[in-house]
């Protein structure tokens, strides 16, 4: 699983990567792509900025003729921040399709080679599909037990769940189709029935 200072870095530098930003606009910028339920601080966001700037991944610049009192330093992706922003995006693995990471990745996905995009998105379905059967399997004992709200909410999740796991079937043939590959055969229905 990705640490949350390691996501941070990827978002600043992936947002970086599209130009220069003070810290007051790139929290705001990052606070809409993690979404309302992840609110970040800058108590999170500084000590993260200043340990990419010892890491020479970023550099402040001073943008020069600012007249106010107090100087807004501007934060500038470096070389090495644009390779590593590089090395990040083309990863690989678990952390890049985990809840915490893989908003961030696809936001960046127009900097991902198309074949890393497939293994990301796959990855994630692959991932919600293991959460669906076991959600699923949940509902029934919590059904048995008859205890309304709690069947409720697992229902909800269940229902979330396949809607991104069709979204991301979507997105996949999408890219397949692009590539021009044949789409395989979509996996078993979210909606069908598990066994287990």
């Amino acid at each position: 699983m990705a640490r949350r200072g390691d996501t941070i870095e990827l978002a600043v530098l992936g947002l970086l990567h599209e130009g220069p930003m003070h810290g007051y606009e790139l929290r705001k910028r990052l606070n809409l792509m993690l979404g309302w339920g992840r609110v970040l601080s800058y108590g999170s966001l500084y000590p993260a900025l200043k340990k990419m700037l010892r890491g020479n991944l970023i550099e402040e610049v001073v943008p020069t003729g600012q007249q106010s009192r107090r100087q807004r330093i501007v934060y500038k992706v470096t070389q090495q921040g644009t390779e590593e922003f590089q090395r990040l995006m083309s990863e690989v693995g678990p952390a890049a399709w985990e809840d915490d990471n893989f908003d961030i990745r696809f936001r960046f996905f127009s900097s991902t080679d198309m074949e890393i995009r497939l293994r990301v998105l796959e990855g994630r379905r692959s991932r919600l599909q293991e959460r669906l059967d076991r959600v699923q399997r949940e509902l029934k004992m919590t059904q048995a037990e008859a205890d309304r709200y709690a069947a409720e909410l697992q229902r909800h999740g269940v229902e979330s769940v396949e809607r991104e796991v069709r979204w991301l079937s979507d997105l996949i043939n999408a890219e397949r189709n692009v590539q021009g590959q044949p789409a395989p055969e979509t996996p078993t229905s979210p909606t069908s029935p598990t066994t287990s």
